[in-house]
């Protein structure tokens, strides 16, 4: 009766881990942590952002898996909100990046004294559609 409840939580575990460490290797890989490094000039502390960033993954899904309470949750949830923006934008520019998606478009549109405007048209849209999603669903 146990056998293959202890086998399924290994098989789970096993598989959970495994997925957070090729996400974990994916967002290295495309460079998001040294980005920010150099960005900052504080490239003597990658490895605690990399920490941080385990960390953040682990404490994430211990929140929503065991749905552990926060208090102060209300004015909480924005701030968090508007730092995972700020993570998940950059992980897709940092993608873009890395494909070179930006240059062929630029180059095959013919499109050069405009793109401050495209970025920012970009992420103005981004912005209401994101205020507009969570507009909705705010008061549910």
């Amino acid at each position: 009766m146990w056998i293959p409840q202890i086998l399924s939580a290994i098989i789970g575990l096993s598989a959970g881990m495994l997925v957070a460490a090729g996400l974990f290797s994916f967002i290295t890989g495309l460079g998001v942590i040294s980005d920010f490094a150099d960005r900052t000039h504080t490239g003597e502390h990658v490895m605690l952002y990399e920490d941080a960033i385990v960390v953040g993954g682990i404490l994430g899904n211990l929140l929503f898996v065991f749905k552990i309470h926060i208090p102060g949750g209300g004015w909480i949830l924005p701030i968090f909100g508007l730092l995972a923006g700020i993570f998940t934008g950059c992980w897709a520019m940092a993608l873009a990046e890395m494909l070179e998606v930006f240059p062929i478009f630029v180059r095959r549109v013919k499109l050069v004294q405009c793109i401050p405007w495209v970025i920012l048209g970009t992420a103005l849209g981004k912005t209401a559609g994101a205020l507009l999603f969570f507009s909705r669903h705010w008061g549910k």
